[in-house]
């Protein structure tokens, strides 16, 4: 969670696995609000046309570190064009609707 202890060693990795045949990265703010998505556009836009990007939707990240439930028609439309903005792409491959934890507390 949050920014890689080494960004250039992030980059370097999705580069390379790219290059060695990976077809689908899945990107989402699950995985470090507002970080992952600018690491896979940084390393990887513009996108190879074999490349398939899939993400989650359905929470956001509160200030105690819980993603309470987001799943409302316009938190889910703006959580797909906050991910589309951030990953520098028109149209998402696939988009995942997140259901697990749904009262929003943090997991231990």
């Amino acid at each position: 969670m949050g920014p890689p202890a080494d960004r250039d060693g992030a980059l370097a990795v999705l580069r390379e696995a790219v290059e060695l045949g990976i077809t689908h990265i899945d990107a989402s703010d699950y995985y470090g609000p507002r970080i992952t998505n600018d690491v896979i556009r940084e390393a990887l836009h513009p996108y190879p046309e074999s490349l398939h990007i899939a993400t989650k939707v359905g929470g956001t990240r509160d200030a105690q570190g819980g993603w309470p439930v987001a799943r409302q028609p316009e938190d889910l439309r703006r959580a797909v064009h906050d991910n589309l903005g951030a990953l520098g792409l028109e149209t998402l491959d696939l988009v995942n609707l997140r259901l697990g934890n749904a009262e929003g507390r943090r997991r231990a």
